[in-house]
């Protein structure tokens, strides 16, 4: 139910039994009862091959599942989908979506069946008053998502829902949004954001991509900078991301897979631990640095 209509049929109703039918029609959040804070994911997807590959990175998103109880649902924040204006996926039974190309078809067979919510997504469209949101049918689960979330949940028996980037909004929109998201922690939702800090692949060294580590020196020095202000919880110098000089340039080129850390960092609360892992770089110009935030 769209909030006009709820708040008008609520004004319509006797003041007598006003408290059942509200517990009537806020039984959306029925299944969403309220939890322990859950922990934050920032996950540097890197190639959709990592989908089916076996590395040290798709150990890493593994492991760090065991780390956590199991979420009621998965809200994901990803990179490949940016949008004007901000929707959440409504549907019962998201596709999982192929969105790449020049891949082994290996990877095109895979298919990530985890269910939607369109119960949380109502929660998500009601909690952020900032700006406007749709819920829409016409998305799913792109690999931004599927390909990270399949290792967490290979067997993929946990809700997911994604949330658009709105690339017509500048980095402390972003940063703000996700502070709008703070309750669904509170309702065993797992918040994802999907991207990857150093982004640039135009500038990929193709033949050193089997080379461990191997990065240009501006990727270490943006990599570098990064990970102390997030270690530090100096969140307004990544918001300023623009500021930071050429190395911070070259290493965000297009904002896309940068800003879903902008979410994750806005929903930080003071007393959460961070920690960082598969904080690696590759073929010189990309970085697979990942964040867990837990509560304290």
């Amino acid at each position: 139910m769209e909030r006009k209509q709820f708040l008008k049929t609520l004004s319509l109703l006797p003041l007598t039994g006003a408290a059942m039918n509200l517990s009537e029609l806020t039984g959306i959040t029925s299944s969403f009862e309220n939890t322990e804070a859950m922990p934050l994911l920032f996950l540097g997807h890197g190639s959709p091959m990592n989908a089916i590959e076996e590395n040290e990175f798709t150990k890493g998103f593994r492991d760090i599942s065991t780390r956590f109880e199991k979420p009621k649902a998965i809200l994901c924040i990803s990179a490949h989908w940016e949008t004007r204006g901000t929707f959440v996926t409504a549907m019962e039974q998201p596709p999982t979506i192929h969105d790449f190309g020049g891949f082994p078809k290996a990877l095109f067979d895979v298919q990530y069946p985890a269910p939607g919510s369109p119960e949380l997504a109502e929660m998500t469209k009601e909690l952020i008053q900032s700006t406007e949101v749709g819920l829409t049918e016409k998305w799913g689960l792109d690999h931004g998502a599927w390909s990270v979330i399949k290792h967490l949940y290979p067997d993929a028996d946990v809700p997911v829902i994604e949330m658009s980037i709105d690339y017509s909004k500048g980095p402390e929109f972003h940063y703000q949004l996700g502070k709008e998201l703070a309750a669904l922690r509170r309702k065993g939702v797992l918040i994802i954001g999907s991207g990857n800090l150093v982004h640039n692949l135009r500038m990929v060294a193709w033949d050193k991509l089997e080379t461990p580590g191997f990065a240009f020196d501006w990727a270490l020095e943006a990599r570098s900078k990064m990970n102390t202000w997030i270690m530090e919880g100096d969140h307004q110098s990544l918001v300023d991301y623009q500021k930071q000089g050429k190395a911070f340039q070259l290493a965000i080129p297009t904002p896309d897979h940068f800003l879903p850390l902008l979410y994750v960092l806005g929903l930080k609360e003071a007393k959460d631990e961070i920690s960082l892992f598969n904080d690696k770089a590759l073929g010189g110009s990309l970085t697979m640095t990942s964040a867990f935030i837990r509560p304290a």
